[in-house]
């Protein structure tokens, strides 16, 4: 009876998915953390959401950075596209943002996963999004970034870049900001723009960031979102 009940189980694990499996129990303790931030601070509706992996998360100036604009830091380490997709009403949806600013698919390549196979995930977040934010909430995306400890990779990194920028073609909620060129030097490599891990920033990468992400942030805040016009109303009133 007890190899049945583990033959079923597997089964059912088989047939879940690999979605399901990139849900199951892997970043509880970041969702977790999210949530316990939220239950002391409840944030309010139409802020700027941050999300993605590590390079999001350790942007702890991000607050003063886009400052005095409403900003929500919700990257996790380690993070792969797939798995912003299988948590994406706990960092994104949940908030009713006005905007995303969305940074992922390193870690994806850096596992062994096809270029295609990255596009592909992204074009599923961007589903979610239209699904659940509706379609005129924009996302912002920051290129893939070359570092030195994933130089190898860069080719690789530049052709998701391309392809998604390809794929979104047109698209009035997709805003590409390119952080590439701002960090390779003159000599064809990476600056020295890293910790000692040669992957996640010190204080000069993020500042290349701010300066190609805020101006960009500074004309989001301008635009008319109807929604969000209808939020701070509501907020207004006595």
């Amino acid at each position: 009876m007890l190899v049945r009940l583990i033959a079923l189980s597997a089964a059912a694990a088989l047939a879940a998915g690999p979605s399901s499996a990139a849900a199951g129990g892997r970043f509880d303790a970041e969702m977790q953390a999210f949530a316990l931030q939220d239950k002391a601070a409840p944030p309010t509706p139409c802020k700027i959401v941050f999300t993605g992996s590590s390079s999001i998360r350790f942007w702890t100036t991000l607050s003063q950075d886009m400052a005095p604009m409403p900003v929500i830091n919700r990257g996790f380490g380690g993070a792969q596209v797939s798995d912003v997709n299988a948590h994406f009403d706990q960092v994104v949806g949940r908030y009713h943002p006005r905007a995303v600013v969305f940074y992922a698919g390193e870690n994806d390549l850096n596992a062994g996963e096809a270029v295609d196979s990255v596009v592909e995930d992204f074009g599923r977040f961007m589903k979610l999004k239209t699904q659940k934010l509706g379609a005129s909430t924009p996302v912002y995306y920051i290129s893939l970034k070359p570092s030195r400890a994933r130089e190898r990779q860069i080719r690789d990194q530049n052709a998701v870049n391309a392809k998604i920028k390809a794929q979104m073609k047109g698209r009035k909620d997709f805003v590409y900001i390119d952080v590439v060129p701002q960090m390779m030097g003159a000599d064809g490599h990476p600056k020295d723009l890293f910790v000692a891990d040669g992957l996640h920033m010190n204080s000069a990468g993020y500042a290349i960031w701010t300066q190609a992400v805020r101006p960009v942030m500074e004309k989001e805040m301008k635009a008319d979102r109807p929604a969000c016009r209808s939020a701070a109303s509501a907020s207004a009133k006595p």
